[in-house]
C-alpha cells in the first residue's frame, strides 16, 4: 500500500516533512487537505481527531508528528540520504537542532502570526513582543553555532535541516533578520538553494497570500 500523506502546501510541518520525502525521492500519494476537498478532511479528521497535521498512513498505520514521521521513514523507508546518523552521539545532536528550530523559532514565529488574525481588541501585545525577544535570542545563538557549520548539525543535511528550512523561511519574515545574523541569514540561503526545499517552496507559493501578515516579495 503507498504511503500516503494527508498535508497542506504552504504548512511549515507538512513542509518539514515533504522535505525528507524529497530528499530520498520517496513515493507517496499527497492527500491535500483543504476546502475544495472536504471527503479528504473528513477522512483526516477520522484517522486523527487532534487535527494537526501532517499525517502519514503507511499501509493502515497513522503516524502523526513531523518529526516522527521523517523517523519512521528513516526506519521503514530508508533512502540514499540518511537523515537521522547511526552513530549515536550525532544522532543526539541532529534531534537536539530538530527541538530547537521547531521549539525556540517555529513556535515563537506562530505565536506572533497567530496573534496577528485575532481581533484587534483581543491582541497580546505583552505575548507578542515576549515572542520577538525569543526569536532575537535563538537567532543569536545559532548565529555564533552556524559559524563554522555549514547545516544544522554539522557537515551533512540532517532532519535538523528539515526542521530549520520552513522554520527560517517563516521567521524571517515574520521576524527579520535583518543584517545582525549573518551566518543565519547564509545558512537560510544555503536551504533555499537545496533542491528538496526549493521544491517544497515553490509548490506552496499559490498559498502566499493565505500568509497573514502580507507575504514579502521575495524567496
Amino acid at each position: 500500500m503507498a504511503l500516503e500523506l494527508y498535508a497542506h502546501p504552504f504548512s511549515s510541518y507538512c513542509q518539514k516533512v515533504l522535505i525528507a520525502f524529497y530528499e530520498n525521492d520517496t513515493p507517496f500519494t499527497f492527500r491535500m487537505l483543504s476546502a475544495e476537498a472536504p471527503e479528504i478532511y473528513t477522512e483526516f479528521a477520522a484517522l486523527w481527531p487532534l487535527r494537526r497535521f501532517p499525517l502519514l498512513v503507511d499501509d493502515g498505520r497513522s503516524v502523526m508528528e513531523a518529526s516522527i514521521i521523517i523517523e519512521h521513514l528513516a526506519i521503514h523507508h530508508p533512502g540514499p540520504v540518511r537523515l537521522i546518523p547511526q552513530q549515536p552521539d550525532a544522532a543526539l545532536e541532529v534531534r537536539m537542532m530538530d527541538r530547537f528550530f521547531d521549539n525556540y523559532v517555529m513556535t515563537p514565529q506562530q505565536k506572533i502570526v497567530f496573534n496577528s488574525i485575532r481581533p484587534e481588541a483581543d491582541r497580546d501585545a505583552y505575548g507578542d513582543a515576549e515572542a520577538r525577544s525569543m526569536l532575537d535570542t535563538a537567532y543569536g545563538w545559532l548565529d555564533q553555532r552556524m559559524a563554522e557549520r555549514e547545516w544544522a548539525a554539522g557537515a551533512d543535511f540532517s532532519l535538523a535541516d528539515c526542521a530549520a528550512a520552513p522554520a527560517l523561511f517563516y521567521a524571517d519574515w515574520t521576524h527579520p533578520l535583518g543584517d545582525r545574523f549573518p551566518h543565519v541569514r547564509r545558512y537560510r540561503q544555503r536551504l533555499l538553494a537545496r533542491p528538496s526545499f526549493a521544491r517544497a517552496v515553490d509548490e506552496a507559493r499559490p498559498y502566499r497570500p493565505l500568509f497573514p501578515l502580507g507575504a514579502p516579495d521575495r524567496d
